[in-house]
């Protein structure tokens, strides 16, 4: 048969492990901790290619951290840094029964992705901005200054709701910690960021931007766009793509993870592009601190692929044993960020298993006063809690113009008329 008249097939990418098949994690192409060679922050983005498919590690298996990439760090700051991961995963966890009780309707966990978010948020500097996507609550969770009551408020869509139900729960918003509102549109915050980077850098500024994309929403169009914008204007900007394995019930591959990684792409578009281990707390804030200091210096973005593993359902929607094997964040090669940054502080005699366990009960105690605070104020779903009609209409403008003083007008007649019930549709 001619070759040229064999029937034409695609190729559709399968994930190695299916439910009741443990997954094949070599996909990963892992590489041991300290072999990731450490560039000047000056280096060119072909330069970088190696460290695009390789891996940054710092921690190894016994919680030493070695090779060039070893962060000096005040024990202090990573203590800090591991009681915001526990103070996350208990606020994670919290919300995720809160949910299940029909006290919010809706959210979305971080489990086992703590460390980049965290870790990251304390690379940083007062007055960047970050663009993040509704998995990045750790950036506010690592701050002192963020009310976790509020965020719950927001969550439940109360009386004391900073978005005031504008929001869809999770879609956080904090202009004073430099915390962009989450957009559920995906892939919009990394030309966000770009632009706003850029934006810095015009009015000759010192405040960088930090955009975040997960592996799935690495195929919408804004994440090439933004990468060109990047590229061409060395934008003071570090583009954060956290390839956490799954995108919903897709797996990394489909986006374009299979025969090559995201991080390659940033080389290819002419930007230095680092692939890092996500669950390793040390190697993400070694990283972010050198992308950080990259563009403070106006050598341009940095793109970085953070290797990490979804542990939990993509959101409460979500039932992931229906697409992947339920056993799979167990045995995940990079292990949990919590447990790695735990073992290497008490390998130095910075920590122990009493405060360790102390400092979760802490974290659980307060997520649950905050709980409690919060639902003082109402909007819990099964309060029966209505917030005030004119709540639609007031602080849309500055002044309501006269079609929404219209509507207002016609909405408090209807809510008065005889026979409406609370609630009750027009």
């Amino acid at each position: 048969m001619n070759s040229s008249s064999l029937p034409l097939h695609l190729h559709v990418p399968e994930p190695s492990g299916r439910p009741g098949h443990g997954t094949d994690f070599s996909y990963l192409r892992v590489a041991p901790a300290g072999s990731a060679r450490m560039p000047p922050v000056d280096v060119s983005a072909a330069d970088t290619a190696d460290l695009a498919r390789s891996l940054v590690r710092v921690l190894d298996d016994e919680g030493h951290a070695i090779g060039p990439w070893a962060p000096k760090v005040e024990t202090a700051l990573l203590q800090r840094g591991l009681r915001a991961m526990i103070r996350t995963r208990a606020f994670d966890a919290k919300m995720l029964i809160a949910q299940r009780q029909k006290k919010i309707s809706f959210y979305m966990q971080c489990l086992g992705e703590e460390a980049i978010a965290i870790a990251h948020a304390l690379a940083l500097a007062p007055g960047d901005m970050c663009f993040p996507t509704y998995r990045q609550q750790g950036l506010l969770l690592a701050r002192d200054d963020i009310d976790m009551t509020e965020l719950i408020c927001q969550l439940m869509s109360n009386s004391r709701d900073p978005m005031k139900g504008r929001q869809l729960p999770v879609m956080y918003s904090y202009k004073r910690a430099g915390f962009f509102s989450i957009s559920g549109n995906l892939a919009t915050q990394f030309i966000q960021a770009v632009g706003w980077g850029m934006a810095s850098a015009i009015k000759g500024d010192t405040k960088i931007a930090s955009g975040w994309i997960g592996d799935g929403a690495t195929a919408e169009a804004d994440f090439h766009t933004a990468l060109t914008f990047a590229h061409v204007y060395r934008a003071p900007v570090i583009l954060n793509v956290v390839n956490n394995q799954w995108a919903i019930s897709t797996f990394q591959a489909i986006a374009g993870g299979e025969a090559t990684t995201f991080a390659a792409q940033g080389v290819g578009n002419g930007i230095v592009s680092l692939r890092v281990d996500g669950n390793d707390f040390l190697a993400v804030l070694a990283a972010s601190r050198w992308a950080a200091e990259r563009a403070r210096r106006n050598l341009g973005a940095t793109l970085i692929e953070w290797l990490t593993y979804r542990a939990g359902a993509h959101s409460t929607s979500d039932d992931p044993s229906r697409y992947r094997p339920a056993d799979d964040a167990k045995r995940f090669p990079l292990g949990d960020p919590i447990a790695r940054l735990k073992q290497h502080l008490v390998g130095i005699g910075a920590w122990s298993e009493v405060q360790h366990d102390e400092t979760r009960k802490e974290c659980e105690a307060e997520v649950n006063t905050a709980l409690k605070q919060a639902e003082s104020f109402g909007g819990a779903l099964l309060d029966g809690h209505t917030p005030p009609i004119e709540s639609m209409f007031e602080d849309v403008y500055k002044d309501m113009p006269p079609h929404l003083q219209e509507q207002l007008q016609q909405a408090r007649a209807f809510a008065a008329a005889p026979g409406h019930a609370p609630g009750q549709g027009a």
